[in-house]
C-alpha cells in the first residue's frame, strides 16, 4: 500500500455521519500527546496530514483519510487528560466505543502509547474493546528515541506480557516518528489488514 497517497476525506462528529461500511478501515487511537498525529504523518510521509498540537485533545472528530478505493485510515479523537469538559470526555468515550464495537468495515486498530507510560487506564479500555470485538490490535510504543535500547526492550516485553492472553490478535512494537524507528513494521502490519478482503474473495 502506498501510504504517501493518503488524503483527507472528511471529519465526523457522530457515527451516523460516516460513509457506508464498505471496504476496509484501519483506525489509529491514543491518549492525547501520545504521538498519534506524528505517527500518522510519519507513516504517510506528509508533514501535516494529521494536525500535531502541543495542546492535548486537538483531534475532536473522527477524521477519515483515503488511500485507494475502499481503503481508509481513521484518526480517532485523542483521549486521556485533554483539557475538555467531563461531558465532552464522556461523549468522546461513547463515540469511540460504538465505533470500535460496531463499525463492521474496521479491520484493525493501531493503539499509540508513549513507551515511557504504556497501558494507562484509558489505553487498557481500548484494549478491552478490541478484545470484546475480536479486533486485530497493533500497539505502537511511541517516542522510543527518548529511551535507551535496554529501556525500550523492557517496556516492550512488559506490554507483550500484558497482552499475552489476546494471542495472535495483538502485536506490539517500538516506534519513533522522529527517528523513523519501526515504520516498516507498521506498514507491513497495516498491509496485511488491507489485504484481508482480497484474500477472502
Amino acid at each position: 500500500m502506498n501510504y504517501q497517497q493518503a488524503h483527507y476525506l472528511m471529519g465526523a462528529a457522530e457515527l451516523k455521519q460516516l460513509p457506508a461500511e464498505d471496504g476496509i478501515e484501519v483506525a489509529f487511537a491514543g491518549r492525547s500527546n501520545a504521538g498519534k498525529s506524528s505517527a500518522l504523518n510519519a507513516l504517510t510521509q506528509q508533514k501535516a496530514l494529521a494536525r500535531v498540537s502541543k495542546t492535548p485533545g486537538r483531534t475532536q472528530l473522527i477524521n477519515l483519510f483515503g488511500l485507494t478505493e475502499g481503503r481508509r485510515i481513521v484518526d480517532l479523537p485523542g483521549y486521556g487528560y485533554a483539557k475538555v469538559s467531563l461531558e465532552m470526555k464522556a461523549r468522546w468515550q461513547a463515540t469511540l466505543s460504538k465505533y470500535l464495537l460496531q463499525r463492521r468495515c474496521l479491520k484493525g486498530l493501531v493503539l499509540v502509547m508513549d513507551i515511557r507510560h504504556p497501558l494507562k487506564d484509558t489505553d487498557q479500555q481500548m484494549v478491552q474493546w478490541a478484545a470484546e470485538r475480536g479486533l486485530a490490535l497493533h500497539c505502537l510504543l511511541s517516542k522510543a528515541d527518548k529511551l535507551s535500547r535496554m529501556e525500550q526492550n523492557k517496556s516492550l516485553f512488559a506490554v507483550q506480557k500484558a497482552l499475552k492472553n489476546l494471542g495472535d490478535t495483538a502485536s506490539v512494537q517500538v516506534f519513533s516518528a522522529h527517528a523513523g524507528i519501526g515504520l516498516d513494521a507498521l506498514r507491513a502490519r497495516m498491509d496485511g489488514w488491507y489485504a484481508e478482503e482480497s484474500s477472502e474473495l
